[in-house]
């Protein structure tokens, strides 16, 4: 260990690795929960066993990449937003198959490797205005605290409405709501404070454990009070433990392969120009999502760990975006969205980790979690709607850096901003940010300061909207 990691140039030993890689661990392992549920809200109960188990391997599998091979305290799993992406859009509204969305994720992957070992992703980056990059992050944060305060029911849509819950539960005051739709909305309500609290009180995992705590106040509440809630509870608890294996092996493992070429359903309700165009946006949206979380994540956790070089460049870089390539493709042929860096990394750096080792720690708990799915199936949707919205919270702080009085930034990036969540669409809110700011700098003088690759990035978004539905 002492050898391949280097842990006495870096000023740490074994133990405060092992530390470091339990503390990411706790500030990550909510993505066990709140992914499998997204899928399974999507596309059935079955699925909840197949993608926990998925999104457990492709964290393992990722984790020990990103720490024996760019030997970096970073860790990996199912990206959050980018999932939203590709169940509520890829697969709910453009109507690709489960197996469909799997190839995008897998050419995600592939491009992104590609991009990396060209040099070309750089390129790539320039190509997008820097306010547009930094809205990104705050328009997928607003969009999947939308899905969450809609998976627990605080918010409804109706035709073309959107609308609080009613809190009413008193006839004499007009008052339709009951105890039973209630709780749960003040469960997620609670949960999110308590996150708030532990988080401002620095404690480690603290999503997690507004999500154990929001869970078990679920079951106390509706054992004690919500008729038939008991035979509810009965009737999904499980504690066999190769079913979700069974799952996974059916439903996930290699589906990409069995089905994912088979684009048929689609192009018959398309056309093939429309699947095309969507084909190559989509996966462009992937990639692009894919590499600014991978980028930010890497310059936050080296800069809080003062991990950063001289000159300011993340150490090994190269090796760590090969690695965050590499996990996506294995997470596509294992059946869960695309793979990124974690932010939450930082909370074990902060705890001392310094090397690989802490990665590989940290990738050995994910493994022993695999076997815990039934358990995992037990946490009601109210205590994952929590988890959802105080990411969403977190995702917004990037909007400080935005020039706001300046218009030339603040246009593109509000647009980019709304229009993920309003359209519930990644893409579309990249491709009405570039375009803005594209038409922005043309009427005002600068078309010259345009480069060859947002004018490229711009057409193919504009062309996306001339074909699509």
């Amino acid at each position: 260990m002492e050898r391949y990691f280097q842990l006495k140039q870096h000023g740490t030993t074994v133990k405060k690795e092992f530390f470091a890689g339990l503390t990411a661990f706790m500030a990550m392992a909510y993505i066990l929960i709140v992914n499998p549920s997204m899928f399974a809200a999507e596309f059935g109960d079955s699925y909840f066993d197949s993608v926990y188990i998925a999104t457990s391997i492709s964290a393992v599998i990722g984790t020990l990449i990103m720490g024996m091979f760019a030997n970096l305290p970073l860790s990996q799993a199912a990206g959050m937003g980018i999932n939203a992406f590709f169940v509520n859009t890829v697969c709910h509204e453009f109507g690709f198959t489960y197996a469909n969305a799997l190839i995008l994720v897998f050419f995600d992957g592939l491009l992104f490797l590609l991009l990396t070992a060209t040099g070309l992703r750089k390129y790539i980056l320039d190509a997008i205005p820097s306010s547009v990059k930094t809205a990104i992050s705050a328009g997928i944060g607003l969009f999947i605290a939308f899905l969450g305060m809609q998976s627990v029911g605080l918010l409804q849509l109706g035709e073309g409405t959107i609308s609080l819950h009613s809190f009413n539960m008193f006839p004499g005051l007009h008052g339709t709501a009951t105890w039973a739709q209630i709780m749960p909305l003040l469960i997620a309500i609670g949960s999110i404070i308590a996150i708030g609290v532990m988080a401002k009180r620095n404690v480690r995992g603290a999503v997690l454990w507004g999500i154990l705590g929001g869970a078990a106040v679920y079951y106390v509440l509706g054992f004690a009070s919500v008729d038939g809630f008991s035979e509810g509870v009965s009737g999904s608890l499980s504690l066999n433990i190769l079913k979700p294996f069974e799952n996974f092996a059916d439903l996930s493992l290699f589906a990409i392969f069995r089905d994912g070429l088979d684009f048929s359903a689609y192009i018959e309700a398309n056309g093939m120009g429309n699947f095309i165009i969507a084909f190559l946006t989509t996966g462009l949206a992937f990639c692009l999502v894919d590499m600014f979380d991978t980028l930010g994540a890497l310059y936050g956790a080296c800069s809080c760990g003062g991990l950063l070089q001289k000159d300011g460049s993340i150490p090994r870089m190269e090796r760590a975006m090969t690695a965050d390539a590499v996990a996506t493709c294995v997470g596509a042929v294992c059946g869960c969205s695309p793979v990124t860096t974690f932010v939450e990394s930082t909370a074990g750096i902060a705890e001392g980790g310094r090397t690989g080792l802490t990665a590989v720690f940290t990738a050995c708990i994910f493994f022993l979690c695999t076997f815990i799915a039934p358990i995992a199936k037990l946490i009601p949707s109210c205590a994952t709607a929590a988890a959802l919205v105080y990411v969403g919270i977190l995702m917004m702080g990037c909007v400080k850096e935005i020039a706001w009085d300046d218009p030339a930034q603040s246009v593109p990036a509000f647009l980019t901003v709304s229009i993920i969540p309003f359209s519930n669409n990644i893409s579309f809110g990249i491709a009405f940010g570039l375009l803005s700011s594209i038409a922005i700098s043309v009427f005002t003088g600068k078309t010259r300061e345009i480069k060859v690759g947002t004018w490229v990035i711009g057409l193919l978004f504009a062309i996306m909207f001339l074909v699509s539905k």
